[in-house]
């Protein structure tokens, strides 16, 4: 059995932040039905890096986010599509959306509505800015609010600033949080019999990820310093350049300074006045870095590695995403699965990461092709293969 097995969900999202959402609640074994416009379906089925993909609504950003889910079209613009969709509430437990508020309620489908037709459903609307507030109904993408959060102001260093991440964090971290708080409202149903509304907002589910940065500007009123590689809360935390590249060290603690310094043959550094406490380090950490790399570059990195994690000091290589992807550690915690897609061949596409005893999931099915499990859908709510051949005839479906 897996955790949230007989769980139905509605998923009406778009590109990432929902589908990033619905995906890691299809992993724990919700059967979540992907409801797209019968014209294209999820834009994300048209982006990615290989045309031939795109072409047949399978692009590789629409791969890599929907596993295990069923794909049902409507036009929701049709009463008939409407009728469908009122017995699908009536029959699931979260449904899940992602537009601009105010587009449901234009729909005929408010939470207020929806409510009304199913109280125990759980509604979770995410959204660039929240339902609520001055900036709730601005257009937001993943670099939007990267800026508007401070994300880009503190990335880089004096030469490169501001600086996005290199992934769409903030649309990922948002999908992260609408994940949590449905199984939270889940919970608490079980408790009380009660659905609720659920707010998600990009911008409120970024900040809090900034927690040291911002507790040191919102507590200690200090401005964050551009430090590139560099970890502000410590030194010598960092990269640093070795003989054929560059190794990430992080001698947090004074023991493992200590152990740096024995190792590297600098032992005068524990006693030096410059060097010797947490603070004076980190703010002489510019002269300290020089010293440091002029042993460093007499060795390979992946010797010092070795050498460094035997003696307890933290370090390691830093990898290219193919290197990442493809390391021992990765591949013995099954993170990557690899499935059979119709017309694309074997995918792979990533496992649910937190591992369960007695719950664990697993992607059992590819991502689906458009419209794919339509019939299958309204065959369960009672529709006949007729009806189903005139609802496609009106483009309904």
């Amino acid at each position: 059995m897996k955790a949230l097995e007989g769980v139905r969900i509605l998923d009406m999202t778009n590109v990432l932040a929902g589908p990033f959402a619905t995906l890691h609640l299809a992993l724990l074994g919700a059967e979540v039905i992907k409801i797209e416009n019968p014209v294209g379906g999820d834009l994300a089925r048209k982006l990615g890096n290989v045309p031939e993909l795109n072409q047949k609504l399978m692009g590789t950003s629409f791969l890599a986010q929907n596993s295990n889910k069923k794909s049902l079209t409507l036009n929701l613009k049709f009463d008939e599509a409407k009728k469908i969709f009122k017995e699908l509430i009536m029959t699931s437990d979260v449904l899940v959306e992602n537009f601009r508020p105010g587009v449901m309620k234009r729909l005929g489908f408010s939470y207020e509505e929806i409510s009304k037709l199913n109280p125990k459903l759980i509604y979770c609307a995410i959204s660039g800015f929240g339902q609520t507030g001055p900036d709730a109904f601005k257009p937001a993408y993943d670099q939007i609010i990267q800026g508007l959060s401070g994300v880009m102001a503190i990335n880089g260093d004096e030469t490169l600033n501001p600086l996005r991440c290199g992934f769409p964090v903030c649309d990922t971290v948002g999908g992260l949080n609408a994940a949590y708080a449905i199984m939270s409202a889940l919970y608490y149903r079980e408790k009380t019999g009660e659905g609720q509304f659920i707010d998600i907002s990009m911008l409120d589910s970024i900040m809090p990820l900034m927690g040291w940065v911002a507790a040191n500007l919102l507590i200690g009123g200090k401005h964050p310093v551009l430090m590139g590689n560099d970890n502000f809360t410590a030194a010598p935390s960092g990269t640093f350049a070795t003989k054929d590249g560059y190794i990430n060290i992080a001698a947090n603690k004074q023991e493992q300074w200590h152990d740096l310094c024995d190792i590297l043959g600098l032992p005068e550094l524990k006693e030096d006045e410059r060097f010797k406490e947490r603070d004076t380090r980190k703010a002489n950490r510019k002269k300290l870095t020089p010293i440091l790399e002029e042993k460093l570059k007499e060795k390979e990195t992946k010797f010092w590695v070795d050498t460094l994690n035997e003696k307890g000091v933290p370090s390691g290589e830093i990898l290219s995403l193919e290197e990442a992807l493809n390391q021992e550690q990765i591949k013995h915690r099954n993170a990557i699965s690899e499935i059979e897609t119709p017309g694309i061949g074997k995918i792979k596409v990533f496992n649910l990461t937190a591992k369960f005893d007695k719950t664990n999931g697993d992607v059992d099915a590819p991502p689906p092709l458009l419209s794919e499990h339509t019939n299958e859908i309204l065959k369960s709510l009672g529709y006949s293969e007729e009806e189903i051949v005139s609802l496609k005839e009106k483009k309904v479906i």
